[in-house]
């Protein structure tokens, strides 16, 4: 039962978000685009601080070290963004857009049909992660790993959107670019399984994981999605933003009710 749901899980959570991501940017949802950054924040944020994290303090490891977890989790995933952006920079001639969140836009303007494959190898691996963390939410709560799959869902739509843009513009076929990445995008199911495996034999290092997995959604919703919303908008545009973002922290708190309540 448990396997069934992570795999479950960890499919809807890997697929469905590209298939959402190519709606997004190819279908009748394209103007959505920047709804769905706020979306996917508060999504992110609502996950760590009210789910993720409350359920790892309640183990009997000591709060000094899930804090140090925490903190060691941030500041290893802004060390692995660094490496990514030095290997964009690296790979695109030392691009002189040296923008965290500009190197997506450089691929996309000068991406080689070879570059395709570095996408696709670095969106497979952090899809594995995503499974692995997936796992660990199943393992401690089903009502857990459900918002967590719900979370890296909405959080890999606009990472997949950049990289169906960069495919697509280095094959011309968007149909083999939405394929590629969605195999990609199945190797979170392959985490999962790997991932539930590893946490059966690890429970002392449950909480660990939890916290790890809440640094990772924190990570990317401030460091990653915040910082593209940060721009002058008008009062109407400003408005809808902070409203989509609280719609993110309500649908996880919606989701966890209704896993809750059955």
């Amino acid at each position: 039962m448990l396997l069934v749901a992570i795999l479950t899980g960890t499919l809807i959570a890997g697929i469905g978000s590209v298939w959402l991501a190519a709606l997004l940017s190819f279908g009748a949802l394209a103007r959505y685009t920047q709804h769905m950054l706020s979306l996917a924040a508060g999504a992110l944020l609502a996950t760590a601080f009210m789910h993720l994290l409350p359920e790892a303090f309640e183990s009997q490891v000591g709060a000094a070290d899930l804090f140090m977890t925490l903190l060691g989790g941030l500041v290893f995933f802004f060390l692995m963004d660094k490496a990514e952006l030095w290997h964009h920079g690296h790979e695109h001639h030392h691009d002189h857009q040296g923008h965290q969140h500009g190197h997506q836009d450089s691929a996309q303007q000068q991406a080689p049909v070879s570059g395709s494959w570095a996408v696709l190898t670095g969106d497979s691996v952090h899809c594995f992660g995503d499974g692995v963390l997936i796992a660990a939410a199943f393992v401690a709560d089903l009502r857990l790993g459900a918002i967590a799959a719900l979370a890296v869902l909405v959080h890999e739509v606009p990472h997949h959107m950049g990289d169906l843009m960069v495919l697509s513009q280095s094959s011309s076929n968007r149909r083999a670019a939405l394929l590629k990445v969605s195999l990609a995008g199945s190797v979170t199911a392959l985490g999962g399984v790997l991932g539930y495996w590893l946490v059966e034999q690890m429970q002392d290092y449950l909480p660990f994981l939890l916290v790890l997995a809440s640094s990772s959604f924190a990570y990317v919703a401030l460091a990653d999605l915040i910082p593209q919303l940060q721009k002058r908008l008008s009062p109407r545009q400003t408005v809808g933003q902070i409203a989509w973002l609280f719609a993110g922290i309500a649908m996880v708190t919606l989701v966890s009710g209704m896993a809750h309540s059955h």
